[in-house]
């Protein structure tokens, strides 16, 4: 793999993640949002699901309302300011149109300068990826190209949503990154608890690491931490 170029963030002023399900920002990416919002950069989440079908032997009916209240809770770790969760429904999260726009939608009210993405790659993550993150890859792509179109998604120019152009479009978690940006220890610590706040789904995972013990090794280099990622002109 070739030198990593710095990521160069600190003229940022909004940045918008837009995941599946609750918890998919909390794997080292929350630890850069944590940077990012102690430097006074506005960080918003748009989450496509509730993540309701997330824990086996639960009713999705009370798994929904339970991982929102633990994706806030993580968010305030952090320093998210907005968290918006939409109701797509967990697992069978559909590409098409009306997903686009409701991406498109939030980025032409957040207004933010790069728009993140969990890797959508059909190997990830040491395995074959799962449905809604390939779709919510490829959807966060396409929504962001049609915010920044007047003549794609006509009905938010109804909505009084002006067109918005980031600057950048970045995966998080790719096998092939192509910058990264340092991390202070207490980023890291942060990016750690806010995985922990997702205690209930995280229970019903026995065989899941333990945040303390893998995040900080997923972020560990040389030289202290970092955080790294594939960037797209957008």
């Amino acid at each position: 793999m070739s030198e990593l170029e710095t990521l160069n963030w600190q003229d940022w002023k909004r940045v918008l993640v837009v995941v599946a399900h609750p918890d998919d920002a909390e794997y080292g990416l929350s630890a850069a949002v944590k940077e990012w919002s102690d430097a006074g950069v506005e960080v918003s989440y748009l989450l496509l699901t509730h993540g309701e079908a997330g824990i086996q032997g639960l009713d999705p009916a009370e798994t929904g309302p339970l991982r929102a209240a633990e994706q806030q809770a993580a968010c305030n770790l952090v320093g998210v300011k907005n968290l918006t969760m939409l109701n797509h429904p967990d697992s069978m999260l559909v590409y098409g149109l009306e997903l686009r726009k409701d991406i498109a939608r939030e980025i032409r009210l957040r207004k933010p300068d790069v728009v993140i993405l969990s890797n959508f790659d059909v190997e990830a993550y040491g395995g074959l990826n799962q449905a809604d993150h390939r779709v919510a890859g490829l959807a966060g792509i396409d929504g962001t190209r049609d915010a920044a179109n007047p003549w794609a998604q006509r009905e938010l120019l109804a909505e009084g949503l002006q067109p918005w152009s980031t600057t950048h479009i970045m995966i998080t978690g790719h096998d092939n990154p192509t910058h990264s940006m340092q991390l202070k220890p207490e980023s890291v610590a942060a990016g750690v608890a806010s995985l922990e706040a997702h205690q209930r789904y995280l229970e019903a995972l026995p065989n899941h690491p333990k945040p303390a013990e893998f995040i900080p090794e997923v972020l560990r280099t040389e030289d202290g931490y970092a955080k790294k990622f594939r960037v797209f002109g957008a």
